[in-house]
Protein backbone atom coordinates (compact mmCIF):
# COMPACT_ATOMS: atom_id res chain seq x y z
CA UNK A 1 0.00 0.00 0.00
CA UNK A 2 1.04 3.17 -0.58
CA UNK A 3 2.63 5.11 2.73
CA UNK A 4 0.67 7.83 4.45
CA UNK A 5 2.25 10.77 6.05
CA UNK A 6 5.94 9.91 6.42
CA UNK A 7 7.07 9.72 10.60
CA UNK A 8 8.08 12.24 12.39
CA UNK A 9 11.57 14.14 10.84
CA UNK A 10 13.90 16.35 12.30
CA UNK A 11 12.70 20.49 12.51
CA UNK A 12 13.79 21.04 9.18
CA UNK A 13 14.65 18.12 6.76
CA UNK A 14 15.72 20.18 4.00
CA UNK A 15 18.26 21.76 6.17
CA UNK A 16 20.75 18.24 5.84
CA UNK A 17 20.67 17.96 2.03
CA UNK A 18 21.52 15.11 -0.10
CA UNK A 19 18.83 12.60 -1.16
CA UNK A 20 15.90 13.11 -3.55
CA UNK A 21 13.27 15.37 -4.14
CA UNK A 22 9.86 14.03 -5.40
CA UNK A 23 7.80 16.76 -7.08
CA UNK A 24 4.41 16.96 -8.86
CA UNK A 25 2.75 19.79 -9.80
CA UNK A 26 -0.57 20.79 -11.38
CA UNK A 27 -0.86 23.63 -13.75
CA UNK A 28 -3.30 26.08 -15.92
CA UNK A 29 -2.29 24.47 -19.16
CA UNK A 30 -0.07 22.57 -20.75
CA UNK A 31 2.89 25.01 -21.94
CA UNK A 32 4.99 26.27 -18.80
CA UNK A 33 5.92 29.57 -21.25
CA UNK A 34 2.12 30.47 -21.49
CA UNK A 35 0.43 28.49 -18.30
CA UNK A 36 1.49 28.82 -14.64
CA UNK A 37 1.46 26.34 -11.68
CA UNK A 38 -1.24 26.01 -9.28
CA UNK A 39 -0.31 23.20 -7.18
CA UNK A 40 3.26 21.86 -6.25
CA UNK A 41 4.49 19.50 -3.73
CA UNK A 42 7.46 17.76 -2.96
CA UNK A 43 8.23 14.72 -1.19
CA UNK A 44 11.81 13.79 0.63
CA UNK A 45 13.36 10.96 0.77
CA UNK A 46 16.84 10.30 2.32
CA UNK A 47 19.49 8.52 0.01
CA UNK A 48 18.18 5.17 1.24
CA UNK A 49 15.25 6.35 0.29
CA UNK A 50 13.88 7.16 3.69
CA UNK A 51 10.55 9.52 4.06
CA UNK A 52 12.40 12.78 5.79
CA UNK A 53 9.40 15.39 5.24
CA UNK A 54 6.76 16.84 2.55
CA UNK A 55 5.72 20.07 1.55
CA UNK A 56 2.33 20.82 -0.20
CA UNK A 57 0.57 24.25 -1.23
CA UNK A 58 -2.12 25.58 -3.84
CA UNK A 59 -0.78 28.23 -5.34
CA UNK A 60 -2.40 31.75 -6.70
CA UNK A 61 -1.83 31.57 -10.27
CA UNK A 62 -3.07 35.36 -11.37
CA UNK A 63 -5.47 34.19 -13.31
CA UNK A 64 -7.94 31.40 -14.38
CA UNK A 65 -6.99 27.74 -12.52
CA UNK A 66 -7.34 26.04 -15.86
CA UNK A 67 -8.78 22.57 -16.88
CA UNK A 68 -10.73 21.96 -13.42
CA UNK A 69 -11.85 18.47 -14.65
CA UNK A 70 -8.32 17.53 -15.05
CA UNK A 71 -6.44 18.59 -11.77
CA UNK A 72 -9.85 19.10 -9.50
CA UNK A 73 -9.00 22.59 -8.53
CA UNK A 74 -12.22 24.98 -8.62
CA UNK A 75 -11.34 28.89 -9.01
CA UNK A 76 -12.57 29.75 -5.25
CA UNK A 77 -9.82 26.98 -4.15
CA UNK A 78 -6.88 29.10 -4.66
CA UNK A 79 -8.63 31.94 -2.74
CA UNK A 80 -5.95 33.13 -0.04
CA UNK A 81 -3.33 30.88 -1.38
CA UNK A 82 0.01 32.08 -1.95
CA UNK A 83 1.82 33.25 -5.25
CA UNK A 84 4.75 31.11 -6.20
CA UNK A 85 7.11 34.50 -5.39
CA UNK A 86 6.03 33.71 -1.75
CA UNK A 87 6.84 30.07 -1.53
CA UNK A 88 9.96 30.12 -3.66
CA UNK A 89 12.81 30.34 -1.06
CA UNK A 90 11.08 27.76 0.90
CA UNK A 91 11.34 25.69 -2.71
CA UNK A 92 14.89 26.52 -3.20
CA UNK A 93 15.62 25.19 0.26
CA UNK A 94 13.78 21.46 -0.09
CA UNK A 95 15.45 21.16 -3.55
CA UNK A 96 18.82 22.23 -2.78
CA UNK A 97 21.36 19.00 -2.98
CA UNK A 98 18.98 16.71 -3.76
CA UNK A 99 18.16 14.53 -7.29
CA UNK A 100 14.82 15.57 -8.55
CA UNK A 101 12.79 13.08 -9.49
CA UNK A 102 8.81 12.36 -10.84
CA UNK A 103 7.05 10.96 -13.73
CA UNK A 104 7.75 12.39 -16.64
CA UNK A 105 10.13 14.60 -14.76
CA UNK A 106 11.06 16.56 -17.07
CA UNK A 107 7.90 18.12 -17.26
CA UNK A 108 7.58 18.94 -14.08
CA UNK A 109 11.18 20.50 -14.38
CA UNK A 110 9.96 22.58 -17.15
CA UNK A 111 7.12 24.45 -15.05
CA UNK A 112 9.40 24.80 -11.91
CA UNK A 113 12.14 26.17 -13.86
CA UNK A 114 9.79 28.69 -15.93
CA UNK A 115 8.08 30.16 -12.56
CA UNK A 116 11.61 30.34 -10.95
CA UNK A 117 12.82 31.78 -14.06
CA UNK A 118 9.83 34.58 -14.28
CA UNK A 119 11.21 36.10 -10.87
CA UNK A 120 14.24 36.33 -12.02
CA UNK A 121 15.82 33.06 -10.09
CA UNK A 122 17.80 31.02 -13.15
CA UNK A 123 17.67 26.95 -11.39
CA UNK A 124 20.34 25.00 -12.00
CA UNK A 125 20.96 21.89 -13.92
CA UNK A 126 19.90 18.89 -11.73
CA UNK A 127 20.91 15.24 -11.81
CA UNK A 128 17.26 13.91 -12.93
CA UNK A 129 15.72 10.24 -12.36
CA UNK A 130 12.11 9.95 -14.00
CA UNK A 131 10.19 6.75 -12.83
CA UNK A 132 8.37 6.96 -16.02
CA UNK A 133 11.55 6.02 -17.58
CA UNK A 134 12.47 3.28 -14.69
CA UNK A 135 9.07 1.77 -15.38
CA UNK A 136 10.27 1.03 -18.51
CA UNK A 137 13.20 -0.65 -17.73
CA UNK A 138 12.31 -2.32 -14.48
CA UNK A 139 8.54 -2.68 -14.41
CA UNK A 140 7.92 -4.41 -18.11
CA UNK A 141 4.66 -5.97 -16.38
CA UNK A 142 2.57 -2.57 -16.82
CA UNK A 143 -0.03 -2.50 -19.21
CA UNK A 144 0.65 1.13 -19.87
CA UNK A 145 3.78 4.25 -18.38
CA UNK A 146 1.39 6.16 -16.93
CA UNK A 147 1.74 6.84 -13.13
CA UNK A 148 -1.72 4.83 -12.46
CA UNK A 149 -1.14 1.92 -14.65
CA UNK A 150 2.63 1.58 -12.95
CA UNK A 151 1.29 2.29 -9.73
CA UNK A 152 -1.09 -1.00 -10.34
CA UNK A 153 1.43 -2.60 -11.61
CA UNK A 154 3.84 -2.44 -8.99
CA UNK A 155 0.61 -3.41 -6.47
CA UNK A 156 1.31 -0.63 -4.60
CA UNK A 157 -2.50 0.24 -3.85
CA UNK A 158 -5.02 3.46 -4.20
CA UNK A 159 -3.80 6.64 -4.20
CA UNK A 160 -5.23 10.57 -4.77
CA UNK A 161 -4.44 11.00 -8.47
CA UNK A 162 -4.47 14.02 -10.32
CA UNK A 163 -3.50 15.61 -6.66
CA UNK A 164 0.21 17.44 -5.91
CA UNK A 165 0.76 15.30 -3.22
CA UNK A 166 -0.75 12.14 -3.75
CA UNK A 167 0.85 12.28 -6.89
CA UNK A 168 4.27 12.68 -4.83
CA UNK A 169 3.89 10.27 -2.56
CA UNK A 170 3.08 7.74 -5.42
CA UNK A 171 5.41 8.65 -7.57
CA UNK A 172 8.03 8.05 -4.20
CA UNK A 173 6.57 4.54 -4.14
CA UNK A 174 7.41 3.81 -7.14
CA UNK A 175 10.76 5.15 -7.32
CA UNK A 176 11.29 2.73 -4.02
CA UNK A 177 9.99 0.17 -6.05
CA UNK A 178 11.83 0.50 -9.37
CA UNK A 179 15.08 0.80 -7.67
CA UNK A 180 14.89 -2.32 -5.33
CA UNK A 181 14.03 -4.37 -8.67
CA UNK A 182 16.19 -7.50 -9.66
CA UNK A 183 16.63 -5.58 -12.56
CA UNK A 184 18.30 -2.36 -11.33
CA UNK A 185 22.12 -2.59 -10.75
CA UNK A 186 22.66 -2.11 -6.90
CA UNK A 187 23.96 1.89 -6.70
CA UNK A 188 22.61 2.96 -9.98
CA UNK A 189 21.55 6.02 -8.00
CA UNK A 190 24.66 6.71 -6.51
CA UNK A 191 26.30 8.95 -8.87
CA UNK A 192 23.37 11.12 -9.37
CA UNK A 193 23.55 11.67 -5.28
CA UNK A 194 26.91 12.73 -5.40
CA UNK A 195 26.34 15.42 -8.21
CA UNK A 196 23.24 16.78 -6.75
CA UNK A 197 25.46 17.35 -3.75
CA UNK A 198 27.48 19.09 -5.93
CA UNK A 199 25.31 21.45 -8.12
CA UNK A 200 25.33 25.36 -6.36
CA UNK A 201 21.88 26.86 -5.53
CA UNK A 202 20.44 29.86 -5.47
CA UNK A 203 19.12 31.59 -1.88
CA UNK A 204 16.08 33.93 -1.27
CA UNK A 205 15.35 35.42 1.30
CA UNK A 206 11.49 34.75 2.62
CA UNK A 207 9.17 36.57 1.55
CA UNK A 208 6.24 38.26 3.48
CA UNK A 209 2.67 39.10 2.59
CA UNK A 210 1.39 40.44 5.61
CA UNK A 211 1.39 44.02 6.47
CA UNK A 212 2.10 42.53 10.00
CA UNK A 213 4.90 40.38 9.02
CA UNK A 214 3.46 36.98 9.40
CA UNK A 215 5.37 34.29 7.45
CA UNK A 216 2.85 33.80 4.51
CA UNK A 217 0.97 30.73 4.90
CA UNK A 218 0.36 27.84 2.93
CA UNK A 219 -2.77 26.09 1.54
CA UNK A 220 -2.91 22.62 1.15
CA UNK A 221 -6.05 21.10 -0.34
CA UNK A 222 -7.53 17.91 0.67
CA UNK A 223 -6.61 15.39 -1.55
CA UNK A 224 -10.06 13.26 -0.62
CA UNK A 225 -12.20 15.94 -2.33
CA UNK A 226 -14.26 14.49 -4.98
CA UNK A 227 -14.01 15.82 -8.46
CA UNK A 228 -16.26 18.42 -9.75
CA UNK A 229 -18.42 17.05 -12.87
CA UNK A 230 -17.70 18.34 -16.04
CA UNK A 231 -20.00 20.14 -18.06
CA UNK A 232 -21.28 18.04 -21.04
CA UNK A 233 -19.62 21.32 -22.67
CA UNK A 234 -16.11 20.41 -21.12
CA UNK A 235 -15.87 16.44 -22.41
CA UNK A 236 -15.72 17.33 -26.05
CA UNK A 237 -13.01 19.37 -25.46
CA UNK A 238 -10.38 17.58 -23.28
CA UNK A 239 -7.25 17.14 -24.56
CA UNK A 240 -4.20 15.41 -22.97
CA UNK A 241 -3.01 17.56 -19.97
CA UNK A 242 0.89 18.51 -20.09
CA UNK A 243 4.24 17.69 -22.19
CA UNK A 244 4.22 13.78 -23.62
CA UNK A 245 7.33 12.08 -24.10
CA UNK A 246 7.92 10.98 -27.96
CA UNK A 247 8.11 7.29 -26.54
CA UNK A 248 5.43 7.43 -24.18
CA UNK A 249 1.97 6.27 -25.40
CA UNK A 250 -0.74 8.95 -25.59
CA UNK A 251 -2.01 8.84 -21.46
CA UNK A 252 -5.75 7.70 -21.30
CA UNK A 253 -7.16 11.07 -20.16
CA UNK A 254 -4.06 14.03 -18.59
CA UNK A 255 -0.75 14.37 -17.35
CA UNK A 256 -0.74 13.50 -13.84
CA UNK A 257 -0.42 16.22 -10.96
CA UNK A 258 1.67 18.10 -9.46
CA UNK A 259 1.92 18.69 -5.67
CA UNK A 260 2.19 21.23 -2.81
CA UNK A 261 4.66 20.63 0.03
CA UNK A 262 4.21 20.59 4.22
CA UNK A 263 7.32 20.45 6.23
CA UNK A 264 6.45 17.48 8.77
CA UNK A 265 8.03 18.89 11.86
Amino acid sequence: MLPGPPPAAPADPSAARGGFAVVDVEATGRSPWRHRVVEVAVVLLDERLRAEGEFCTLLDPLGPVGPTHVHRIAQEDVEGAPRFREIAPRLLELLAGRVLVGHHVTCDQAFLDREFARIGVPLPPVPLLCTMRLARAHLPEAGGFGLAACVAAAGLGAFAAHTALGDARATAALLRHCLDAPSCPPGDWAEPLREAARVPWPRLGRARSRPSGEPVPLLPRDPARPAPVPSARELPDRLPYGPRPPVAPPPATARKSAGAMRSTA
